[in-house]
Protein backbone atom coordinates (compact mmCIF):
# COMPACT_ATOMS: atom_id res chain seq x y z
CA UNK A 1 0.00 0.00 0.00
CA UNK A 2 2.67 2.27 1.11
CA UNK A 3 4.80 1.94 -2.20
CA UNK A 4 1.77 2.20 -4.36
CA UNK A 5 1.39 5.57 -3.08
CA UNK A 6 4.89 6.75 -3.51
CA UNK A 7 4.40 5.56 -6.67
CA UNK A 8 1.40 7.61 -7.69
CA UNK A 9 3.07 10.31 -5.88
CA UNK A 10 6.40 10.17 -8.29
CA UNK A 11 3.71 9.88 -11.41
CA UNK A 12 2.23 13.21 -10.31
CA UNK A 13 5.80 15.30 -9.51
CA UNK A 14 6.20 13.77 -12.74
CA UNK A 15 3.63 15.39 -14.45
CA UNK A 16 4.39 18.40 -13.55
CA UNK A 17 7.78 18.52 -14.65
CA UNK A 18 6.31 17.66 -17.61
CA UNK A 19 4.15 20.65 -17.42
CA UNK A 20 6.69 22.78 -16.82
CA UNK A 21 8.74 22.03 -19.70
CA UNK A 22 6.14 22.19 -21.77
CA UNK A 23 5.10 25.81 -20.76
CA UNK A 24 8.61 26.94 -20.98
CA UNK A 25 9.15 25.89 -24.20
CA UNK A 26 5.98 27.74 -25.31
CA UNK A 27 6.99 30.46 -24.30
CA UNK A 28 10.22 30.19 -26.32
CA UNK A 29 8.37 29.39 -29.16
CA UNK A 30 6.29 32.79 -28.50
CA UNK A 31 9.40 35.08 -27.99
CA UNK A 32 11.26 33.39 -31.07
CA UNK A 33 8.55 33.92 -33.43
CA UNK A 34 7.88 37.21 -32.20
CA UNK A 35 10.98 38.33 -32.97
CA UNK A 36 11.14 36.63 -36.81
CA UNK A 37 7.97 38.53 -37.02
CA UNK A 38 9.37 41.84 -35.94
CA UNK A 39 12.09 41.18 -38.35
CA UNK A 40 10.05 41.12 -41.23
CA UNK A 41 11.91 37.79 -42.93
CA UNK A 42 10.70 36.46 -45.94
CA UNK A 43 12.23 33.65 -48.41
CA UNK A 44 12.71 34.30 -51.91
CA UNK A 45 14.29 32.67 -55.20
CA UNK A 46 17.24 34.92 -57.01
CA UNK A 47 18.49 33.09 -60.27
CA UNK A 48 17.43 29.78 -58.67
CA UNK A 49 19.59 29.99 -55.65
CA UNK A 50 17.79 31.20 -51.98
CA UNK A 51 18.71 34.51 -50.38
CA UNK A 52 16.78 36.27 -47.42
CA UNK A 53 15.29 39.67 -48.14
CA UNK A 54 14.98 41.62 -45.07
CA UNK A 55 12.10 44.60 -45.17
CA UNK A 56 13.59 47.55 -43.46
CA UNK A 57 12.28 48.03 -39.87
CA UNK A 58 10.68 51.47 -40.91
CA UNK A 59 10.61 54.61 -42.45
CA UNK A 60 9.54 58.05 -42.77
CA UNK A 61 6.58 59.50 -45.60
CA UNK A 62 4.71 62.50 -45.32
CA UNK A 63 6.51 63.54 -41.96
CA UNK A 64 5.03 60.35 -40.42
CA UNK A 65 7.25 57.54 -39.03
CA UNK A 66 5.92 54.25 -39.58
CA UNK A 67 7.27 50.55 -39.31
CA UNK A 68 6.73 47.49 -41.55
CA UNK A 69 5.26 45.57 -38.47
CA UNK A 70 1.61 47.23 -39.40
CA UNK A 71 1.73 45.87 -42.89
CA UNK A 72 -0.03 42.80 -43.33
CA UNK A 73 2.07 40.14 -44.92
CA UNK A 74 0.17 39.54 -48.51
CA UNK A 75 1.30 43.30 -48.57
CA UNK A 76 4.87 42.56 -47.00
CA UNK A 77 4.94 39.35 -49.66
CA UNK A 78 4.07 41.76 -52.67
CA UNK A 79 6.38 44.42 -51.54
CA UNK A 80 9.36 42.15 -51.37
CA UNK A 81 8.44 40.79 -54.98
CA UNK A 82 9.44 44.20 -56.13
CA UNK A 83 13.06 43.71 -54.69
CA UNK A 84 14.15 40.21 -56.60
CA UNK A 85 17.04 42.52 -58.43
CA UNK A 86 20.55 42.31 -56.96
CA UNK A 87 22.11 45.51 -58.00
CA UNK A 88 20.96 49.20 -56.84
CA UNK A 89 18.90 50.91 -59.33
CA UNK A 90 20.81 54.89 -60.62
CA UNK A 91 17.81 56.51 -59.84
CA UNK A 92 17.57 54.59 -56.13
CA UNK A 93 18.31 58.24 -54.12
CA UNK A 94 14.97 59.49 -56.08
CA UNK A 95 12.84 56.73 -54.33
CA UNK A 96 13.84 58.12 -50.82
CA UNK A 97 12.30 55.13 -49.39
CA UNK A 98 11.49 51.64 -50.09
CA UNK A 99 9.87 50.50 -53.33
CA UNK A 100 5.82 50.98 -52.94
CA UNK A 101 3.83 48.40 -54.44
CA UNK A 102 1.44 49.81 -56.95
CA UNK A 103 -1.46 48.37 -57.10
CA UNK A 104 -4.42 48.20 -54.45
CA UNK A 105 -6.19 44.81 -53.40
CA UNK A 106 -9.31 45.00 -51.97
CA UNK A 107 -8.27 42.15 -49.08
CA UNK A 108 -5.99 44.60 -47.30
CA UNK A 109 -6.23 48.22 -48.94
CA UNK A 110 -7.24 50.15 -46.02
CA UNK A 111 -4.47 47.99 -43.57
CA UNK A 112 -1.92 49.57 -46.64
CA UNK A 113 -3.48 52.99 -46.69
CA UNK A 114 -2.90 53.30 -42.65
CA UNK A 115 0.34 52.01 -42.98
CA UNK A 116 1.64 54.52 -46.06
CA UNK A 117 -0.15 57.87 -44.60
CA UNK A 118 -2.66 57.51 -47.18
CA UNK A 119 -5.96 57.31 -44.80
CA UNK A 120 -4.66 60.86 -44.16
CA UNK A 121 -5.02 62.43 -47.67
CA UNK A 122 -8.11 63.03 -50.31
CA UNK A 123 -8.34 62.01 -53.40
CA UNK A 124 -6.16 61.84 -55.52
CA UNK A 125 -3.25 61.83 -52.71
CA UNK A 126 -5.07 59.36 -50.69
CA UNK A 127 -8.21 57.13 -49.82
CA UNK A 128 -9.35 59.42 -46.85
CA UNK A 129 -13.36 59.78 -47.73
CA UNK A 130 -13.62 57.93 -50.23
CA UNK A 131 -12.91 54.04 -48.50
CA UNK A 132 -16.24 52.94 -49.63
CA UNK A 133 -16.03 54.26 -53.57
CA UNK A 134 -12.70 52.17 -53.46
CA UNK A 135 -13.97 49.12 -51.81
CA UNK A 136 -16.88 48.80 -54.17
CA UNK A 137 -14.35 49.22 -56.83
CA UNK A 138 -12.04 47.03 -56.17
CA UNK A 139 -14.77 44.27 -55.80
CA UNK A 140 -15.25 44.10 -59.34
CA UNK A 141 -11.20 42.92 -60.01
CA UNK A 142 -10.44 39.32 -59.72
CA UNK A 143 -6.78 40.62 -58.80
CA UNK A 144 -4.18 43.29 -58.06
CA UNK A 145 -1.16 41.59 -58.97
CA UNK A 146 1.69 42.61 -61.80
CA UNK A 147 1.36 39.62 -64.82
CA UNK A 148 3.51 36.52 -64.29
CA UNK A 149 5.65 37.45 -66.94
CA UNK A 150 6.97 40.47 -65.00
CA UNK A 151 7.15 38.39 -61.77
CA UNK A 152 9.78 36.36 -63.41
CA UNK A 153 11.96 39.38 -64.21
CA UNK A 154 14.86 39.83 -61.65
CA UNK A 155 16.01 42.89 -63.18
CA UNK A 156 13.29 44.65 -65.34
CA UNK A 157 14.16 47.29 -67.88
CA UNK A 158 11.39 49.93 -68.48
CA UNK A 159 10.40 52.23 -71.43
CA UNK A 160 8.07 54.91 -70.46
CA UNK A 161 6.40 56.17 -73.70
CA UNK A 162 4.64 59.59 -74.29
CA UNK A 163 2.60 60.66 -76.62
CA UNK A 164 4.93 63.28 -78.08
CA UNK A 165 5.32 64.45 -81.47
CA UNK A 166 8.59 63.81 -81.33
CA UNK A 167 8.36 59.86 -82.14
CA UNK A 168 6.84 60.58 -85.57
CA UNK A 169 8.77 59.62 -88.40
CA UNK A 170 11.49 58.04 -85.95
CA UNK A 171 11.38 54.14 -86.55
CA UNK A 172 11.76 53.83 -82.52
CA UNK A 173 9.23 50.38 -82.62
CA UNK A 174 11.81 47.89 -82.66
CA UNK A 175 13.67 49.26 -79.74
CA UNK A 176 11.00 50.54 -77.77
CA UNK A 177 9.46 46.56 -78.22
CA UNK A 178 12.66 45.38 -77.11
CA UNK A 179 12.18 46.60 -73.49
CA UNK A 180 11.12 44.11 -70.84
CA UNK A 181 7.77 46.62 -69.56
CA UNK A 182 6.23 49.01 -71.75
CA UNK A 183 4.57 51.68 -69.82
CA UNK A 184 2.34 53.50 -72.24
CA UNK A 185 -0.70 56.40 -70.98
CA UNK A 186 -4.41 57.76 -71.66
CA UNK A 187 -5.41 56.95 -75.61
CA UNK A 188 -1.74 56.90 -77.30
CA UNK A 189 -2.77 54.54 -80.19
CA UNK A 190 -0.18 51.33 -81.54
CA UNK A 191 -2.31 50.33 -84.37
CA UNK A 192 -1.32 52.22 -87.63
CA UNK A 193 1.73 53.70 -85.32
CA UNK A 194 3.57 50.38 -84.64
CA UNK A 195 7.04 51.49 -87.08
CA UNK A 196 7.37 54.38 -84.59
CA UNK A 197 5.79 52.89 -81.22
CA UNK A 198 6.37 49.82 -81.15
CA UNK A 199 3.72 46.92 -80.51
CA UNK A 200 3.48 45.50 -76.82
CA UNK A 201 2.19 47.63 -74.36
CA UNK A 202 2.52 46.31 -70.25
CA UNK A 203 1.01 48.88 -68.47
CA UNK A 204 -0.90 50.75 -69.55
CA UNK A 205 -2.38 53.97 -67.16
CA UNK A 206 -5.87 56.15 -67.77
CA UNK A 207 -8.50 57.36 -66.16
CA UNK A 208 -12.04 57.25 -67.36
CA UNK A 209 -11.75 60.44 -69.40
CA UNK A 210 -9.13 58.76 -71.59
CA UNK A 211 -9.49 55.12 -71.31
CA UNK A 212 -9.91 53.49 -74.66
CA UNK A 213 -13.63 52.36 -75.63
CA UNK A 214 -13.00 51.21 -79.39
CA UNK A 215 -12.62 47.26 -79.31
CA UNK A 216 -10.05 48.10 -82.42
CA UNK A 217 -7.59 49.01 -79.61
CA UNK A 218 -8.41 45.87 -77.51
CA UNK A 219 -4.99 43.87 -76.16
CA UNK A 220 -4.67 40.77 -74.06
CA UNK A 221 -1.53 41.22 -73.18
CA UNK A 222 -2.05 44.82 -71.73
CA UNK A 223 -2.89 45.74 -68.00
CA UNK A 224 -4.40 48.47 -67.71
CA UNK A 225 -4.10 50.88 -64.52
CA UNK A 226 -6.97 53.46 -63.53
CA UNK A 227 -5.34 56.86 -62.23
CA UNK A 228 -8.23 57.95 -59.74
CA UNK A 229 -8.29 61.58 -59.55
CA UNK A 230 -12.13 61.81 -57.65
CA UNK A 231 -14.68 59.41 -56.13
CA UNK A 232 -16.74 59.46 -59.14
CA UNK A 233 -13.71 57.66 -60.97
CA UNK A 234 -14.17 54.91 -58.28
CA UNK A 235 -18.21 54.77 -59.11
CA UNK A 236 -17.90 54.86 -62.98
CA UNK A 237 -15.05 51.63 -62.73
CA UNK A 238 -17.84 49.88 -60.07
CA UNK A 239 -20.98 50.99 -62.85
CA UNK A 240 -19.09 49.95 -66.04
CA UNK A 241 -17.50 46.50 -64.86
CA UNK A 242 -21.29 46.07 -63.41
CA UNK A 243 -22.87 46.53 -66.62
CA UNK A 244 -24.63 49.38 -65.25
CA UNK A 245 -26.06 52.78 -66.28
CA UNK A 246 -23.23 55.10 -66.40
CA UNK A 247 -23.64 58.92 -65.34
CA UNK A 248 -21.66 60.95 -67.05
CA UNK A 249 -21.83 63.82 -64.66
CA UNK A 250 -19.13 64.90 -62.87
CA UNK A 251 -16.20 64.50 -65.65
CA UNK A 252 -14.15 66.99 -67.15
CA UNK A 253 -15.52 65.37 -70.44
CA UNK A 254 -17.23 62.78 -71.55
CA UNK A 255 -15.91 59.24 -70.09
CA UNK A 256 -16.07 55.64 -72.16
CA UNK A 257 -19.06 54.00 -71.43
CA UNK A 258 -17.90 50.56 -72.59
CA UNK A 259 -14.99 48.89 -71.19
CA UNK A 260 -12.96 46.89 -73.50
CA UNK A 261 -10.87 45.23 -71.23
CA UNK A 262 -11.67 42.26 -69.13
CA UNK A 263 -11.80 42.72 -65.36
CA UNK A 264 -8.34 40.53 -65.00
CA UNK A 265 -7.25 43.15 -66.81
CA UNK A 266 -7.71 46.32 -64.44
CA UNK A 267 -5.85 47.52 -61.47
CA UNK A 268 -6.11 50.70 -59.42
CA UNK A 269 -3.11 52.37 -58.54
CA UNK A 270 -1.97 53.24 -55.06
CA UNK A 271 -3.35 56.85 -54.70
CA UNK A 272 0.50 57.07 -52.61
CA UNK A 273 2.36 57.16 -56.07
CA UNK A 274 0.30 59.86 -57.33
CA UNK A 275 1.67 61.50 -53.89
CA UNK A 276 4.96 60.65 -53.90
CA UNK A 277 4.87 62.64 -57.31
CA UNK A 278 2.79 65.65 -56.35
CA UNK A 279 4.49 66.22 -53.25
CA UNK A 280 8.48 64.87 -53.28
CA UNK A 281 8.85 65.59 -56.96
CA UNK A 282 7.20 68.56 -57.86
CA UNK A 283 7.07 69.87 -54.29
CA UNK A 284 3.20 71.18 -54.92
CA UNK A 285 2.14 72.65 -51.51
CA UNK A 286 -0.67 70.41 -49.73
CA UNK A 287 -3.04 73.13 -49.83
CA UNK A 288 -3.65 76.15 -52.49
CA UNK A 289 -5.29 79.46 -51.74
CA UNK A 290 -9.02 79.08 -52.60
CA UNK A 291 -8.93 81.41 -55.63
CA UNK A 292 -6.38 78.94 -56.79
CA UNK A 293 -7.32 75.43 -58.54
CA UNK A 294 -5.27 73.02 -56.97
CA UNK A 295 -2.59 71.44 -59.38
CA UNK A 296 -2.10 67.66 -60.11
CA UNK A 297 1.10 65.75 -61.37
CA UNK A 298 0.12 64.93 -65.38
CA UNK A 299 -0.24 61.55 -66.32
CA UNK A 300 3.28 60.90 -67.27
CA UNK A 301 4.70 62.12 -64.55
CA UNK A 302 2.97 59.80 -62.75
CA UNK A 303 3.84 56.68 -65.07
CA UNK A 304 7.49 57.79 -64.87
CA UNK A 305 6.99 57.54 -60.68
CA UNK A 306 5.14 53.98 -61.15
CA UNK A 307 8.53 52.54 -63.59
CA UNK A 308 10.39 53.76 -60.56
CA UNK A 309 8.70 51.36 -58.11
CA UNK A 310 8.75 48.29 -60.42
CA UNK A 311 11.58 48.58 -62.94
CA UNK A 312 15.48 48.83 -62.06
CA UNK A 313 16.36 50.40 -64.92
CA UNK A 314 13.94 53.31 -66.66
CA UNK A 315 14.04 54.89 -70.01
CA UNK A 316 11.60 57.58 -71.70
CA UNK A 317 10.87 58.15 -75.18
CA UNK A 318 8.38 60.67 -76.49
CA UNK A 319 8.68 63.41 -74.01
CA UNK A 320 9.99 66.36 -75.93
CA UNK A 321 8.50 69.12 -77.56
CA UNK A 322 9.84 71.84 -79.98
CA UNK A 323 8.95 75.04 -78.65
CA UNK A 324 10.47 76.92 -81.73
CA UNK A 325 8.60 75.38 -84.35
CA UNK A 326 4.33 76.00 -83.38
CA UNK A 327 3.23 73.93 -86.39
CA UNK A 328 5.64 70.68 -84.93
CA UNK A 329 3.05 68.03 -84.49
CA UNK A 330 1.88 67.97 -80.64
CA UNK A 331 1.49 64.15 -80.51
CA UNK A 332 2.52 61.76 -82.84
CA UNK A 333 -0.57 60.90 -83.85
CA UNK A 334 -3.51 63.09 -84.84
CA UNK A 335 -3.26 66.79 -85.76
CA UNK A 336 -2.93 68.72 -83.21
CA UNK A 337 0.76 71.29 -83.87
CA UNK A 338 2.41 72.54 -80.86
CA UNK A 339 0.62 76.38 -81.26
CA UNK A 340 -2.19 74.39 -79.06
CA UNK A 341 0.25 73.42 -75.95
CA UNK A 342 1.69 76.72 -76.08
CA UNK A 343 -1.47 78.84 -75.92
CA UNK A 344 -1.66 77.13 -71.81
CA UNK A 345 0.09 78.85 -68.69
CA UNK A 346 3.74 78.38 -68.55
CA UNK A 347 3.07 76.71 -65.32
CA UNK A 348 1.51 74.36 -66.98
CA UNK A 349 3.70 73.77 -69.19
CA UNK A 350 6.60 73.86 -66.71
CA UNK A 351 4.19 70.75 -65.19
CA UNK A 352 3.96 68.65 -68.67
CA UNK A 353 7.48 69.30 -69.94
CA UNK A 354 10.03 70.26 -67.57
CA UNK A 355 9.69 68.62 -64.15
CA UNK A 356 10.34 64.58 -65.20
CA UNK A 357 13.17 65.50 -67.48
CA UNK A 358 15.03 67.42 -64.69
CA UNK A 359 13.97 64.71 -61.93
CA UNK A 360 16.19 61.83 -64.20
CA UNK A 361 18.74 64.17 -65.23
CA UNK A 362 19.57 64.72 -61.85
CA UNK A 363 19.22 61.04 -61.01
CA UNK A 364 21.51 60.02 -63.65
CA UNK A 365 19.96 58.07 -65.59
CA UNK A 366 21.23 56.18 -69.09
CA UNK A 367 18.38 56.94 -71.05
CA UNK A 368 17.97 56.62 -75.16
CA UNK A 369 18.89 59.30 -77.44
CA UNK A 370 15.30 59.89 -78.54
CA UNK A 371 14.71 64.00 -76.89
CA UNK A 372 17.23 66.08 -74.50
CA UNK A 373 17.14 67.95 -71.03
CA UNK A 374 19.83 69.96 -69.66
CA UNK A 375 20.59 69.13 -66.24
CA UNK A 376 20.54 72.10 -64.03
CA UNK A 377 23.78 73.21 -62.27
CA UNK A 378 25.74 70.70 -64.79
CA UNK A 379 25.71 72.15 -68.12
CA UNK A 380 25.77 68.49 -69.62
CA UNK A 381 22.97 67.55 -71.78
CA UNK A 382 21.52 63.70 -71.41
CA UNK A 383 19.01 61.56 -73.38
CA UNK A 384 15.33 61.93 -72.44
Amino acid sequence: MLLCKEHTHGLLVMKRILLVFILAAAVMYGILHGNLWRNNFYWISFYGQTSSVRASPSYVTSGVTISYNQLPPTAVKRRNALDTCLLKPAFESLLGVDKIYPFLCANDFIRVAEFQGSNKFELPYGIKRAEQFFRLALSRLQNCGLSSEEDSIPCRRCVVVGNGGVLRNKTLGEKIDSYDVIIRMNNGPVIGYEEDVGRRTTFRLSYPESIFSDPIHYDPNTTVVLIVFKPRDLKWLWEILGGQKISTKGFWKKPALNMIYKSSQIRILDPSITRKAAYEWLHFPTRFPKKEKPKHPTTGLIAITLAFHICHEVHLAGFKYDFNDRNSSLHYYGNETMSQMMQETPACLQLRVNSASCCLCQAGLALPSITQCTCAGTGTRRGL
